[in-house]
């Protein structure tokens, strides 16, 4: 009874000390960015601010989650497993809390496959469900981020960058091509992969060479399990694909129709286009696992694309509202779900060492 209680209390303490570096991260950064933009119009533009629309837009926010978990549920349903939608939102809300605090959060992902388990669900469906939706969000991605550069391209209309922004479009179709090789031929894609990386493991030598086997042993595991997701709808439940890339196209509209209602509540009008071509590439800023939850480069990047339709004076307070709601919205809703459920689960203390 004293060593679980002691474990428990471990686990509470790793839970403070990754939630406080990735809090202290984002605060910095949001510190930085509001002494490189604040202006006596910032002051002035604060008094103006109309806080209806910023609760709209938290409870579009909130209503993702609601797509998401509907997504859960549909994609579970077509393997044959009755996912009850009050479980299905508390899985997501939940693995929203843990993903914070891991780098590109990566830690809700396994999260999620654990409580499906927990609710006795075959582990290779829940698999499946999870990684398939992790996908179908890369396809989507990366689908939409050649024509958000095309778009941006256009509103900086200056004609230096058009070899650059052109060579930017071609990378990114070319990781979409990738990615989808990869889930279709993994084994192909495996043998090449394994080659580049045994030509830097000798390039940096052996002291260096265990980093590269555990990069191996990784892209091994992710890509073997991103085929078999993948398949495993193909084979056992197509209907279901086909309903969550339909789901997964209104969960990203639905997330992305946050910051043009925030921006409302600024008043600020850019073009919405460009406010969703803005969301797409940050998308992909943020998923480079670097640091717990994005935090510092989430704002950075806001900060970088958001510059381009937004006033200078207004940055700071746009990229803190923003980060309020995708970020610390999600610790606190996440938190407040899930606490009795991530105090239980012994899996979280693999995911945040």
């Amino acid at each position: 009874m004293a060593s679980s209680r002691k474990d428990q209390v471990h686990r509470m303490n790793k839970f403070a000390k990754w939630l406080a570096v990735s809090s202290l991260i984002s605060i910095v950064t949001i510190i930085g960015v509001f002494i490189y933009t604040i202006d006596p119009k910032t002051t002035e533009s604060l008094h103006n601010i109309r806080p209806l629309y910023l609760v709209a837009a938290a409870g579009i926010h909130l209503l993702g989650f609601a797509m998401w978990g509907i997504r859960t549920k549909v994609m579970a349903g077509a393997l044959g497993y009755n996912l009850e939608i009050k479980k299905a939102f508390e899985i997501v809300i939940s693995s929203s809390f843990l993903a914070a605090m891991t780098p590109s959060s990566v830690g809700g992902e396994p999260l999620r496959i654990h409580l499906l388990q927990s609710d006795r669900m075959p582990v290779g469906s829940a698999t499946a469900v999870v990684l398939g939706e992790r996908v179908l969000d890369a396809i989507m991605i990366l689908t939409a981020a050649p024509f958000a550069l095309s778009l941006f391209g256009e509103v900086l209309g200056d004609g230096k960058l058009d070899s650059l922004l052109m060579f930017g479009q071609l990378f990114l179709f070319f990781i979409l091509a990738i990615l989808l090789y990869a889930i279709w031929k993994p084994h192909y894609t495996r043998r090449f992969l394994q080659w580049i990386i045994n030509k830097c493991s000798r390039l940096f030598g052996d002291d260096k060479k265990h980093i590269f086997c555990n990069i191996s042993e990784k892209v091994d595991t992710e890509l073997e399990e991103f085929h078999y997701s993948i398949f495993f709808f193909l084979k056992e439940g197509r209907l279901g694909l086909i309903t969550g890339i339909f789901c997964t196209f209104a969960f990203w509209f639905i997330e992305f129709s946050m910051l043009p209602v925030l921006l409302m509540g600024l008043n600020q009008y850019p073009s919405a286009i460009i406010v969703y071509a803005a969301q797409v590439l940050l998308m992909i800023v943020i998923i480079i696992p670097t640091t717990p939850g994005s935090s510092g480069v989430a704002e950075i990047g806001a900060t970088t694309l958001f510059s381009v339709f937004v006033p200078t004076y207004m940055l700071g307070i746009i990229v803190v509202a923003w980060r309020a709601l995708t970020f610390y919205l999600n610790l606190l809703v996440g938190g407040f779900v899930s606490f009795k459920i991530l105090k239980d689960t012994v899996e979280v203390d693999e995911l945040l060492k």
